[in-house]
């Protein structure tokens, strides 16, 4: 895990949820999964919108050409859990991993671009089309 990621988990779990810096503000999780290779469990902050009763994730890799490590992990073991804050304390929820069909995926996505603006820059730089995962709650 880089030293950065490792920074913003460090700083989401002493704020109860919340960081500073380039995520000031943002909806933020800590999302854990397993590697489909290694079978080591790994820990992603991304950041999230909430839909109904789950949240959307956004595959964006910052626009590089290919998907994020973790997107291919949620596809080989959809059956993770998130870390939410309230800023006072932070929730472990056991969710499922669902990848969006494109019907349901681009309302979630479109609202995803004119609430942080910087989605639509990364779609601007790929080619790819960038998935959107939805993590629903599952019986703990």
């Amino acid at each position: 895990m880089s030293d950065w990621n490792q920074q913003i988990i460090e700083e989401f779990r002493s704020h109860g949820g919340h960081v500073g810096g380039q995520f000031e503000g943002a909806p933020l999780l800590l999302l854990h999964h397993v590697g489909r290779r290694s079978g080591t469990e790994r820990l992603a902050p991304v950041m999230y919108q909430a839909v109904d009763d789950g949240w959307a994730v956004f595959a964006s890799k910052a626009g590089a050409p290919d998907n994020p490590d973790w997107y291919h992990n949620l596809l080989a073991n959809p059956e993770v859990s998130i870390e939410l804050g309230d800023g006072e304390r932070i929730e472990t929820v056991p969710v499922r991993a669902r990848d969006l069909p494109a019907t349901e995926r681009d309302p979630v996505w479109e609202t995803q671009k004119e609430r942080y603006p910087g989605f639509a820059d990364y779609e601007r730089k790929t080619s790819r089309t960038i998935p959107v995962v939805l993590l629903e709650r599952r019986p703990a």
